[in-house]
């Protein structure tokens, strides 16, 4: 089983310019060495056959003529794999020389598709030499005894995957024929190149490679001519490069003296997924009509191993702009609750504190949009409310960093509030259930609730997405309030804004009890500590890990992805961590809690969207309250 991946190669062959027949056995050698590593596809540069810089040599037919046996020798010679390859050369067709891309698999050519826009400008002239695809359509050329579809309307689909090809210039044109080709149905386009280098060039490259692989919701493979080529005038780095969807999943080692093959596998099942919940998409694809001529090939992708790497934390920002995306993420939280302190003219923020990372986090938040309002922190009222359950470890962080804020200061010990309601309703205080638990949080509520009324205040929530989705909240608890800042971070993403915020604070007594609570176990603490005054009720001991959590959650919400595909990714994100046992438990922990809690997210209070997954009522997630999950857990229970 595949689960939608198909495995790309994007080969930069040795090339020496107009000797055809070592061209060949290089491109058959690295198709062949693909072909052992499970690629079900081969990506080779333009013009591979010939090299790309073979000038005037291009209009002697004994150059095009000898890439075309050339070309028949190398279908030939995997005939017995089963890899489509992708290869350009120069191809003479009713008496016009076309820079073309030829389609094989199994010894056979499947379609010819020329090259649209010609350069001819700088060092590049290529309407020198070749015409134009633009005239040429619904054509047929008959090579060797048999008719092979010519043209650049022809759309290529393998048991798994429905491909195009188009050829260097086409990217760049104002309207490339892949954003056609993808409306019409292409899932991965194929780009055979031969982009030189210039200083700057690489980068603007690399962005239009990705934003053509996001416009059109598709893998882009991208495969340019390298070293061989003649630098009489122009340098080839040899680029290739595979995304997917705007991201970039591989790519090549710039001037590299050497052959090169990079190779991962893009996930069409995903992009599908994509396609079918954007409508814009389908719009396009309404407007944008054009006729296509598909050619079946009868191919189908290897069973699966993954190379491409799975983050096992989807929703945490990675790489060298994680600290920009960290610092956009506090921004839009803090620019929504400025409009609606503005709006509601908010005289206090009124929150809850309790030494854990989602009330520090809504804190800070508080605190960054007071500054930007130019408004005194002491406009935010501080509430600590020591509970049966609360440690001294929770307590002195919430306590201080209140101070060093300079937030108002308040404290209301709740316990002798919640005996007396014990009392008055006839529980057993020495039952630790979930009366005695959730009677607590309700009773916080309650008190927040009432100031925020005697300040003329805002209740803030502090509540993440990660325990709104697995329902981890007191009904009329913590599930509410009158603004949840945080409704749309993620637990793994709260704990790393946490981190970032301590890192940019000047203070350094901030900065320490910002890193301590970032170290402290997750706990509602509801629960009373033990003899050493420590945490004994762990959150993720009972409801599971949170990584794994928002993995589900990131998946499921972000791809609509099954229960068993996410599975499969799960294994791979956290083989070293996890075993599959484990996985599966909390995958069907979390499909059940999902399910049943979606009564709580209904009536969820406003809040800002921070990513692409959310689980707003309003706009992101639509479902009925009574929803069932039957089909999940069913698709788990298969899949054991």
């Amino acid at each position: 089983m595949n689960y939608g991946f198909i495995k790309a190669a994007a080969i930069i062959p040795q090339v020496l310019p107009a000797n055809t027949e070592f061209n060949r056995e290089e491109i058959v050698k690295a198709v062949k060495e693909a072909a052992t590593r499970g690629a079900d596809f081969a990506l080779l540069p333009e013009l591979a056959l010939t090299g790309y810089t073979c000038g005037d040599l291009f209009l002697n037919p004994l150059l095009s003529n000898s890439a075309l046996q050339q070309l028949l020798i190398a279908a030939k010679q995997t005939k017995a794999l089963d890899i489509v390859i992708i290869l350009g050369l120069p191809f003479s067709f009713e008496g016009k020389l076309l820079n073309a891309a030829a389609v094989l698999h199994k010894g056979q050519i499947m379609g010819i598709v020329p090259k649209t826009f010609l350069p001819n400008y700088k060092e590049f002239y290529e309407k020198r030499y070749f015409f134009s695809a633009a005239d040429i359509k619904n054509k047929t050329v008959n090579i060797e005894g048999k008719e092979i579809p010519l043209g650049a309307d022809l759309l290529f689909k393998t048991k798994d995957a429905v491909f195009c090809a188009e050829i260097c210039e086409d990217l760049w044109a104002t309207l490339p024929p892949s954003s056609y080709a993808a409306t019409a149905g292409a899932e991965i386009i194929f780009n055979l190149s031969a982009s030189d280098e210039l200083t700057g060039k690489y980068r603007y490259l690399k962005d239009l490679i990705r934003q053509q692989s996001a416009r059109c919701m598709a893998g882009y493979v991208y495969a340019s001519c390298g070293f061989g080529e003649s630098t009489s005038d122009a340098v080839f780095a040899g680029n290739a490069f595979i995304c997917e969807n705007g991201t970039m999943l591989e790519q090549s080692e710039r001037f590299s003296l050497k052959a090169q093959t990079i190779m991962t596998e893009i996930d069409i099942q995903a992009l599908r997924n994509e396609r079918l919940a954007n409508t814009t998409f389908g719009d396009c694809a309404a407007l944008c009509k054009k006729d296509y001529r598909t050619v079946e090939i009868n191919s189908s992708a290897k069973g699966i191993k993954l190379s491409r790497k799975i983050n096992p934390n989807p929703f945490v920002p990675q790489g060298s702009n994680a600290e920009e995306r960290f610092a956009e993420i506090t921004e839009i939280q803090s620019a929504a609750l400025a409009k609606r302190i503005l709006h509601t003219k908010a005289r206090k923020l009124v929150i809850g504190v309790s030494g854990g990372l989602d009330s520090t986090l809504a804190l800070l938040i508080c605190k960054k949009t007071l500054d930007k309002l130019n408004l005194p922190p002491n406009n935010i009222l501080a509430v600590t409310m020591p509970g049966f359950g609360t440690t001294d470890r929770t307590y002195r962080n919430a306590v201080k960093l209140i101070k060093l804020l300079g937030a108002d200061f308040k404290e209301i010990d709740i316990k002798q509030s919640c005996l007396l309601h014990f009392k008055e309703i006839g529980h057993n205080k020495n039952l630790k259930d979930a009366v005695y638990e959730n009677a607590q949080a309700r009773e916080r509520t309650q008190i927040l609730m009432d100031l925020a009324n005697k300040y003329g205040g805002l209740v803030i929530g502090t509540g993440d997405m990660s325990e709104l989705a697995l329902g981890w909240a007191t009904f009329n608890g913590d599930h509410m309030s009158m603004y949840g800042v945080n409704c749309g971070v993620p637990k793994t993403l709260v704990k790393h804004l946490v981190k970032y915020l301590a890192q940019k604070n000047d203070n350094s007594d901030v900065k320490n009890i910002l890193l301590d609570i970032v170290d402290t176990p997750i706990s509602p603490e509801l629960l009373p500590a033990d003899k050493n005054g420590k945490i004994t009720q762990k959150t993720e001991d009972l409801v599971g890990p949170y990584e794994l959590h928002d993995f589900f959650l990131y998946y499921f919400l972000r791809y609509n992805f099954a229960p068993n595909k996410i599975m499969f990714l799960a294994q791979y994100a956290f083989k070293n961590k996890y075993t599959t046992g484990q996985i599966q438990k909390w995958l069907t922990v979390f499909f059940k809690r999902f399910f049943s809690q979606q009564f709580k997210r209904s009536c969820l209070p406003d809040g800002p969207k921070i990513g692409s997954a959310a689980i707003s009522p309003r706009a992101d997630l639509r479902l009925p309250s009574d929803i069932g999950g039957y089909l999940w857990l069913k698709d788990i229970d298969e899949n054991r």
